[in-house]
Parts: structure tokens; C-alpha cells; sequence
């Protein structure tokens, strides 16, 4: 940082938002006043042009009004200004600005103003040039040593030099091995072009030269080579610099000789007539522009560099000698003689800060103030620090970060499901095929206790359970409550696995420390009632797949539990009720007269679970209600894993589906893509030519994709509701081995977090690889049986098995193991396992008039004769159990 700063003179702000570049700043006596003051003109790419004519009363005094003297949009942006003998027949000078497709030519003059008007200043246009490739800079000179006059030459983005004789157009001619444009200048005192191009070379062109080559307009060749390159030219000397130059300077001063100085992106060139190099300064940081200028010193030049750091540097040759701090990064620097002020340093930045300034020599130096002496109090010393450190622990507390304890808290949400379905359903495009598909409403209340910034309410159900209405916004204020109403019905054409609901209301709570607000979360959930997807219906005798739930407490009526599926008119003592699904399929509930058992049937294993789930929670609220705290279920039955692998199966094969139907969607896709191309190249021929039925092959390959795009669409589908359906049983698998192995909560949420990892899956991250992991990491550390299991290693990266066998093998291995004593844990030491409780030997219960009297195989009554290892087995006989523990 420069010890010294700019010294500020002059300075103001151009328009908003506006923006600036290396060719939008010139210097000049442009209204030909003879005084020999320069004006400032500025032009932006908004395509606005200003002239200025700085006269501080002091330095640093903002902008008068008389300072503008001219201010006009002109149409397109400007990329260029300069002044220079433009116009033939006169000498006096002119303002020449360069747009993208146009060079316009100006005259500008003032004239005296009446009374306190002051001057008016207006500019003429003379000429101007249609371009007929887009610009990107100019420069001037006399070329070929005429006298008296400038004329303009323009290089095009494509590489093009053209070159104008004042009100005419000259010739164009073309840069050989041109890719980007680079700067370009002209040097008089050799009567060349000196430009920098893509290969990090310094080229010089003559003017003769480009003169007497053929014209780039009118060269025998075709097209395309006429708009991608010209005749290659000789190039007068070249100098490779190895970098890009950021811009190109000659200079000709009466002490010093003819120099091209070269400012590169990290080094600094002043280069002879011929091209040799006279010196160069490695600069240690990134330079944005440059001025070179005349020196008091004979044979030296100086040389003004901006920078990024906003340092302007002066180098007299390669010395540094003033470095000085300016408020802005420049993007084009100036010289100019200013109201009697000569050497007036003028810097323009990207975004329109003009200034006027001068090195001066008076620093702003800080001088601390004096510190004055005092004896050190320690008794305050220590009441100050323990009150700092009691602000920081009040400023710290977990509460201001942490949500709030239960009884505290800032928002309350609660959620109301009405007792009875709509009267009017409110089902939105369901897919059930049902009469008619009822609602139920749901009544969401959020009581605030104090300013909750951008609350917003999510509800969430499990599909194919949707909701009318899934996000809420409001405003709350202190001591206040909103409630909002929705409905919830059953979308798609299956049986849900879950009848929760859930409410999340994401909050800022704004405080001293945070005025933004620290994010909160309040949440809860609701249950919807049974009603919703199913309605009661005549019991059936004949069933594929029954559970036996027992009991230790006396069979409930069930109109007593089931007052909404039971007519009160029915005798009480019924034991049997129906349960109809929206979707098609039949639940058949079953209560013993004489034993504590209840029977769930049907002829799908996924049904089993909602009715089963709705039985045992409906029970637990009858006997809680009634003061009993030691009611209990059990299951001592067969777990249904060959139905519950069938399932598996049959989501794994969809999953296989999916992938072969995306694999030749990608066949057919690319096929398509390469019959389009031979289309295309045929209907571009000049010459016809037969399609030899493309477009037939074309048409069929089209309808392909489109039919198999359907039938991924569909597999998609039945994917959804297979994955649903082997949710249900999932559930109904935990809950059973729940209830045969007596699991506390921890060991029950365990297994629902290795069986139902994911609420939805996709294609790269399925069920079967992802519940095989959890299963195979459990049998090797809680269910180990020796120290060589906990040994082995799982694999890191899960991807979709080949078939399902390994997944079963595991499920069943899991199952035997628990049935021998093994306990869930997440603690690896299998010594500290405890012994499994068993269920004991039970007895068959009598059967009622609609179930039927023979145990059938598969049932899940055990045998008279069944020991209690064995009806601790989850469906398997002692060999085969013997036989999944086998590597």
C-alpha cells in the first residue's frame, strides 16, 4: 500500500449502472478552442457520449454543471473515441466514435451564451461508415505520410483491417493465422501497424505493403474462405513476448528516441522501430493500463501503470519512482492539460468514476493519540471481566439455538381429524376404481406466543394418500393462532402402508444477536381413521393367508372397538366382521369365544397389516381406558416368510423391468438420432438422392420409443404399488416378530430402521441392497456367533444385486438367530447378548361356526404337538435353519 494517495483535483460519477472501457476515454482540444486546454470525452457502452471541462474553484470541489459541456445518447454503444484531422478540406480537429457496425465522424462547437446561460456546445455530424463486419477497435495516424490529415483504420472481430481515407473507404485486408483481435496502434515514424496476436507474438505490418496486396473483397475464393481467411501478408518483424497484451503504446517524444512500448498481463516491453527489445520490467502485480509520457530527463521516458490493487505507479524507464493509492480500479489513464494545470492525471474505472488528480506530496499520515498514564485498578479489572463473561454466557445459552423445552415453546401446532368422513367428498383425481372414494378433514391450528418470521406449513401423508392442499403460508403475531382446513383421501389405486399424517411448520424466531431470525421447527402428527380406505362388509370364510393374535386379557366385543364398522343393531356377541378395501380386496377379522385370541385373514398378505395394526392399538386404548396396565399381545404363530419373499420377488423383478426397458429406450434413442442425421445430410444434399426408406425406418423407430416409453411408464407404476404393497408387509413383519420375541421399543425401532430404510427409493438406491446391508451388518455384530463373523468386512458401495437369493438367505438367518437367544443391539460385543425369552406352549383354540375346523398348512396355529423351540421357528424346520446358518 502506497504511503501516498492520488491527490484528488477533480472528480465525479457517470450516469447508473453504467459501464466503461480502455478505448472510452480521450483527451483533446476537440472544439478547436486554440486555448490549449484539453476536454475529458467519455463514451459508455449505454451509448452515451459526454464531454467535460473541469474548472475546480479548489481542488476536490464537486462537479458544476458548467463542467458538462456536452451530454448525448447516441444509438448503439461505443466502444472507441478519439480526435484527430478526420475530415478532408480542414485541419482543425474531430471527434471520431467507433460502434459496433458504424464509424461516425463529429464537429464539435460551441457558442456563446446570452446574459447568465452561459456557452452551448453541440455536435454536427460530418460522416459516417456503415461497417459491414462487427468492430472491436481503431486507430489513426497519417498513413503513408500524408500531410495535414488522419486517416482511420478498424480491426474487426474476424480479423480484418479496414482502412478508411477520411469520407471513403480505402481496402480491407485480412491478418494472416488470426483467432482473437489484439490491440493495435500505428507508428508514423515507420508508417506500420503494430498489433499483438493470438500466438503471444508483437507483429508489424506495413502500410505499402497492405496497401498493394490484393483486396480482401474482391480475392477468386470461395465463401467460406473468404469469410475465414485472406491472403496471407508479410509481416515487416515479429517479437514473441509469451503472453497477452493488454494494450499497445508509440511514442516519439523530441529527447527521447522513437519507442513501442508493450504492457503485458505480468511484464512490461519498450521495444525499438525493428522490433528488438531496448528494456522490459517484470511487474509483481496484475496491471489493468497504461500511459507512457514525456520525461524531464533526456533520454527517458515515464510511464504511468494502473493496477488491480488500485495503485497508480510511475516508472521513469525501468525505475520505480511514486507509486500512489487511487479510490478506484482504472481501466484507462489520461494526460492532459487542464485549466493552466499541466500533467493532470485522468483515470476513468469499469463503472463510471472519472477523476482528475496530481501526485502530490502531502501524505495523510494517522498519529495515534498520546496515551495517558494511569495506575491499573485490578478490583475493576475483575468486575468488568465478570460481567463480560456473564453477557457471553447469556449470549451463548442452547436455548437461543437449540429448540425450546416441550412447556416453553414459542409456536404450538396440533392437528384435529374429524370423527366422521365428508359428507361431500373432496377426492381430487383419484385412480381408485371405486363408487365412490371418501375424504376426511383434517383441522391444523398454530397458536404463537411470540413474532414468527416466514412461517410456512408443510402436511405430509404417505402416497397413495393425498391431500387437498400440502403447503400453507401466513403471518403470526404475538398471542395469536391461525387454523387451517384440508381434506385427505385415498389417491391411488392401492392400500396405503401407514395411516399417519404429519404437520411441520418451519419458522424464524428473530433475536439480539440474529435480527434475521434463528430457523425453528414445530411439528405433529395425526392418524387418520380406518374408515378412509376401507368400509365393513359380509366375513369370509375362505382366505389365503391367517395371523393369530393372543391375548391375556378376556375377547372385547367388537362393537365396542369397532363401533364405526359394526351396526349396534347386530347381536353384541358377534365375533366376525369384514373390512372392504377401496381398491378391491377383503380383510376378514375373527374373535374366539372361549380362548383370548383374535384371527386376521385374508387373501393377500399385505392387508393383513392395517387391520391387524388398527386391531392391537384399538385394543390398547379399550384397556388403558379401563385402568388395565398389564394387557399384552403376543404371537406364537409361523412368520409368513415365504409369502413375504414372494413379494420381494416380485418388486425386484419390476426393478429388473425398469432397467431393461431404460437400456433399449437408450438403444432405440440413439438409433433414432442416427437416422435423423442421414435424414438430414440427404435433405442438405444439393444433388437429391433416394431416401431408401429412412423415413419408414424413421417412423418405426419413433413409434418404438414411444410404445416403450409407455410400458416404462406402466412398469413404473407397478413398481409404486409393489414397493407399497411390500411395505405393508414389512410392517406386518416387524410387528409379528415384535410380539413373538417380546422386543422393547429400542430393539422394535432397530428393526423398523433395518427394514424400512427408505421412504421412497429410485432405480440407483433400492430396498433389497439397501435392507441386505443392515441385515448382513447386524448378523455380523449383535447376532455374531463367534469373533471370526465380527471379523469379516461389508462392502462399502451398495449397487442392485443379480437376484434375491442372498437377501432371503439373510432374512431367514436373521429370524433363526433371534429365535436362538439373540438380542438387537447396536453395541458390537456379543458377549453382553442376553438370553432370549421364548414363548411357551399354547393350545389350540375351539373355532367359530365361520372359521374353518382343519388346520391347514402354512396356518398359523401351531399343533398340539408343536414344542416351543419349534414354534419358536419362524416357519423352518430344524435342518433348514441349520442349513441358512451355513456360509
Amino acid at each position: 500500500m502506497s504511503l501516498f494517495k492520488a491527490r484528488d483535483w477533480w472528480s465525479t460519477i457517470l450516469g447508473v449502472k453504467e459501464e466503461f472501457d480502455q478505448g472510452c476515454l480521450c483527451v483533446a482540444d476537440v472544439d478547436n478552442s486554440g486555448s490549449g486546454q484539453d476536454k475529458i470525452i467519455v463514451g459508455s457502452y449505454m451509448g452515451y457520449l459526454r464531454i467535460f471541462n473541469p474548472h475546480p474553484v479548489k481542488p476536490g470541489d464537486e462537479i458544476q454543471p458548467e463542467d458538462l459541456l456536452l451530454e448525448v445518447q447516441l444509438r448503439e454503444p461505443i466502444l472507441q473515441v478519439e480526435v484527430g484531422k478526420f475530415v478532408s478540406g480542414t485541419e482543425g480537429l474531430h471527434l471520431a466514435v467507433l460502434h459496433c457496425r458504424k464509424l461516425s465522424v463529429y464537429a464539435v462547437s460551441g457558442t456563446l451564451g446570452n446574459v447568465d446561460h452561459g456557452n452551448q456546445y453541440q455536435i454536427k455530424l460530418m460522416y459516417e461508415h456503415n461497417l459491414q463486419r462487427t468492430a472491436c477497435n481503431m486507430t489513426y495516424g497519417p498513413f503513408g505520410g500524408v500531410k495535414g490529415r488522419d486517416l482511420i483504420c478498424i480491426q474487426s472481430m474476424d480479423g480484418m483491417l479496414m482502412l478508411f481515407e477520411q469520407e471513403s473507404y480505402a481496402f480491407g485486408r485480412f491478418l494472416p493465422g488470426f483467432l482473437l483481435p489484439g490491440p493495435l496502434t500505428y507508428s508514423s515514424r515507420t508508417d506500420s501497424f503494430i498489433t499483438v496476436s493470438s500466438c503471444q507474438q508483437v507483429e508489424s505490418y506495413k502500410y505499402q505493403v497492405l496497401a498493394f496486396a490484393t483486396d480482401a473483397d474482391e480475392r477468386q475464393e470461395t465463401e467460406q474462405q473468404k469469410l475465414r481467411s485472406g491472403k496471407r501478408l508479410a509481416v515487416d518483424w515479429v517479437l514473441n513476448i509469451g503472453e497477452q497484451a493488454l494494450d499497445i503504446c508509440v511514442v516519439s517524444f523530441n529527447q527521447a528516441v522513437s519507442s513501442v512500448f508493450v504492457l503485458g498481463e505480468r511484464n512490461f516491453f519498450c521495444l525499438k522501430d525493428n522490433g528488438q527489445i531496448r528494456f522490459m520490467k517484470k511487474l509483481d502485480y496484475n496491471p489493468c493500463c497504461f500511459i507512457p509520457y514525456c520525461s524531464v530527463k533526456e533520454g527517458t521516458i515515464n510511464t504511468l501503470i494502473g493496477n488491480h490493487s488500485k495503485m497508480l505507479n510511475v516508472y521513469q524507464d525501468v525505475t520505480l519512482k511514486w507509486a500512489a493509492q487511487l479510490p478506484h480500479i482504472p481501466v484507462s489513464v489520461k494526460v492532459a492539460n487542464l485549466q493552466d494545470l499541466k500533467g493532470v492525471i485522468v483515470t476513468l474505472s469499469d463503472d463510471g468514476h472519472l477523476q482528475c488528480s496530481y501526485l502530490g506530496t502531502d501524505p495523510s499520515l494517522f498519529q495515534a493519540p498520546r496515551v495517558e498514564s494511569r495506575e491499573i485498578n485490578y478490583e475493576e479489572l475483575d468486575a468488568e471481566m465478570k460481567e463480560l463473561q456473564k453477557i457471553i454466557k447469556e449470549a451463548t445459552k442452547t436455548q437461543d439455538i437449540l429448540p425450546k423445552s416441550e412447556k416453553h415453546r414459542d409456536l404450538i401446532v396440533t392437528a384435529e381429524v374429524s370423527p366422521d368422513l365428508d359428507a361431500e367428498s373432496q377426492a381430487i383425481d383419484s385412480e381408485v376404481k371405486a363408487e365412490a372414494v371418501p375424504s376426511v378433514t383434517v383441522k391444523i391450528t398454530i397458536q404463537s406466543r411470540v413474532t414468527a418470521q416466514k412461517p410456512t406449513l408443510a402436511v405430509c401423508v404417505q402416497a397413495p394418500l393425498a391431500v387437498t392442499c400440502d403447503q400453507f403460508t401466513f403471518d403470526l403475531e404475538p398471542d395469536s393462532s391461525e387454523t387451517v382446513v384440508l381434506s385427505v383421501f385415498l389417491k391411488g389405486n392401492c392400500s396405503p402402508s401407514e395411516l399417519e399424517g404429519d404437520c411441520v411448520l418451519s419458522y424464524d424466531i428473530p433475536t439480539e444477536l440474529n435480527p434475521e431470525g434463528i430457523p425453528k421447527v414445530a411439528q405433529c402428527s395425526f392418524r387418520l381413521p380406518l374408515r378412509l380406505i376401507c368400509s365393513p362388509t359380509q366375513p369370509s370364510k375362505a382366505a389365503n393367508h391367517k395371523l393369530t393374535i393372543d391375548t391375556n386379557k378376556p375377547p372385547v366385543s367388537f362393537l365396542t372397538i369397532f363401533p364405526d364398522f359394526v351396526d349396534p343393531s347386530e347381536d353384541e356377541q358377534a365375533n366376525a366382521l369384514g373390512f372392504q378395501f377401496l381398491t378391491g380386496s377383503k380383510t376378514t377379522l375373527l374373535a374366539s369365544k372361549t380362548s383370548q385370541r383374535y384371527r386376521i385373514q385374508s387373501d393377500q398378505l399385505e392387508d393383513l397389516w392395517l387391520i391387524t395394526k388398527e386391531l392391537t392399538l384399538r385394543l390398547e386404548e379399550h384397556f388403558k381406558k379401563q385402568n388395565c396396565k398389564d394387557f399384552a399381545c403376543t404371537f406364537s404363530g409361523s412368520i409368513p416368510l415365504q409369502e413375504y419373499f414372494e413379494l420381494i420377488d416380485r418388486h425386484f423383478e419390476l426393478r429388473l423391468n425398469a432397467d431393461k426397458f431404460q437400456e433399449l429406450l437408450s438403444e432405440r434413442a440413439v438409433q433414432f438420432r442416427a437416422i435423423e442425421r442421414r435424414l438430414l445430410t440427404r435433405f442438405k444434399d444439393k444433388t437429391p438422392a433416394p431416401l431408401q426408406h429412412l423415413d419408414t425406418l424413421l417412423e418405426g423407430t419413433f413409434r418404438e420409443v414411444i410404445a416403450l416409453a409407455d410400458a416404462a411408464e406402466e412398469n413404473q407404476a407397478n413398481m409404486f404399488q409393489a414397493f407399497t404393497k411390500l411395505k405393508s408387509a414389512t410392517h406386518l413383519v416387524i410387528m409379528l416378530i415384535s410380539l413373538w420375541q417380546k422386543l422393547s421399543a429400542d430393539q422394535v425401532a432397530i428393526l423398523e430402521a433395518t427394514f424400512l430404510p427408505l421412504a421412497e427409493e429410485t432405480q440407483e438406491l433400492g430396498w433389497e441392497e439397501t435392507v441386505d446391508a443392515a441385515i448382513s451388518y447386524l448378523l455380523r455384530t449383535c447376532l455374531s456367533k463367534s469373533a471370526k463373523e465380527q471379523a469379516l468386512s461389508l462392502s462399502s458401495q451398495l449397487c442392485m444385486p443379480k437376484d434375491t437369493s442372498r437377501l432371503k438367505k439373510n432374512i431367514t438367518l436373521f429370524c433363526d438367530r433371534l429365535a436362538k437367544g439373540g438380542r438387537l443391539s447396536l453395541s458390537t460385543d456379543s458377549a453382553t447378548q442376553q438370553a432370549a425369552v421364548l414363548p411357551g406352549g399354547c393350545t389350540t383354540i375351539p373355532e367359530s361356526d365361520l372359521e374353518e375346523r382343519a388346520v391347514i398348512p402354512g396356518s398359523t396355529f401351531p399343533s398340539p404337538g408343536q414344542t416351543a423351540a419349534q414354534k419358536s421357528k419362524p416357519g423352518l424346520s430344524e435342518d433348514a435353519a441349520e442349513e441358512a446358518e451355513k456360509p
